[in-house]
């Protein structure tokens, strides 16, 4: 669902004109990334070049190097991750699960294929093996390769790389356990590769079992806005309290995706640790400094604001493969 469109516009006004001829005095020429939210809604930003595109078997691929976000990954049309703000987004999908476990050492990444989410994990001081598994070997050839901000976290010993898909490769570790299970997988888009991966079989007879003991899973769940949320947050967070004793919808405003994007922690163990608590483990487990997720920003982020809260209250749709939501836009192939 995205386009590439270069057009000569006014420096300041907001028609454009297609020409490929050099801009008159008063106007500028310009490449936009654009991308359809929904049918009436569209988000562009400018370009300074196009660095890759591609097709693998399983998606469309692209890399560009946008004004306001420096290099931007995306994948079937959806922006994926953006170079300025992508911390945002896997400070909040990695610390809070780590930081509520006591002592995580195993951890598994379902799909994360540009490698931020294992640079965050390996960040932790107690985890001594972190398995990645994403379907796409392609994508993540070429994230090794174009990312190099997550270069040292593809050269962690402590890293496995695998590709499979995550289901499969969850089911073939009968006897293997982890302390925390990331979701980190593309949206789920109709005709996609990841949706199966959200639904309550998939939680309930693959994900829980693999779980140790006051084990902890986490997933992205999508658009978590005003408008957005009922796409897929709302049912994802209720499906996982079909399965979990214990669910923790949290949200953050991401800039590159132009919206707020939810996640959903769960575990049959309480999640409950206190802001001073969440920072002293981060104070002595985490290298380094985080930029954006503490305590405190932890506390906010969540706590819901009440069109939200009172969505997730009263969602009674449970995920499964007969009954899919989707956010809107389309994959290349489904599995």
């Amino acid at each position: 669902m995205g386009e590439i469109s270069c057009s000569t516009e006014p420096i300041n006004g907001v028609l454009s004109r297609s020409s490929s001829s050099p801009p008159p005095s008063g106007y500028r020429k310009s490449c936009w990334y654009e991308e359809e939210i929904e049918e009436n809604l569209r988000w562009c930003f400018a370009l300074n070049s196009i660095l890759h595109t591609g097709s693998t078997q399983y998606q469309e691929i692209a890399l560009f190097d946008t004004k306001p976000f420096g290099k931007a990954l995306v994948i079937d049309g959806k922006l994926q991750s953006a170079e300025v703000d992508e911390f945002v987004y896997h400070e909040c999908l990695v610390h809070p699960p780590l930081l509520n476990h006591p002592n995580p050492k195993a951890v598994f990444i379902m799909g994360g294929g540009e490698g931020s989410t294992a640079r965050e994990i390996l960040k932790h001081t107690t985890v001594d093996k972190v398995v990645m598994c994403d379907i796409d070997e392609e994508v993540v050839e070429f994230c090794k390769e174009y990312l190099v901000v997550n270069t040292e976290a593809f050269n962690d010993p402590r890293l496995d790389v695998i590709i499979n898909d995550a289901r499969a490769e969850l089911e073939k570790r009968k006897e293997e356990k982890f302390d925390v299970i990331v979701g980190d997988l593309a949206d789920p888009i109709e005709g996609g590769p990841c949706y199966k991966l959200y639904t309550k079989y998939f939680y309930e007879s693959t994900v829980k079992p693999r779980l140790s003991q006051g084990g902890i899973f986490v997933t992205q769940a999508g658009p978590a806005g005003i408008f957005s949320h009922a796409e897929v947050y709302t049912c994802i967070y209720n499906t996982l309290r079909q399965v979990f004793k214990y669910v923790v919808p949290y949200a953050a405003h991401i800039p590159s995706y132009a919206d707020t994007w939810g996640w959903v922690m769960a575990s049959d163990s309480p999640l409950e640790i206190s802001c001073e608590e969440m920072d002293l483990r981060i104070k002595q487990r985490v290298e380094g400094e985080n930029k954006y997720l503490d305590g405190t920003t932890f506390s906010s982020v969540s706590t819901l604001n009440k069109v939200v809260r009172n969505s997730l209250f009263n969602e009674t749709h449970v995920y499964t493969e007969g009954a899919a939501r989707f956010i809107y836009g389309h994959g290349k192939n489904e599995l």
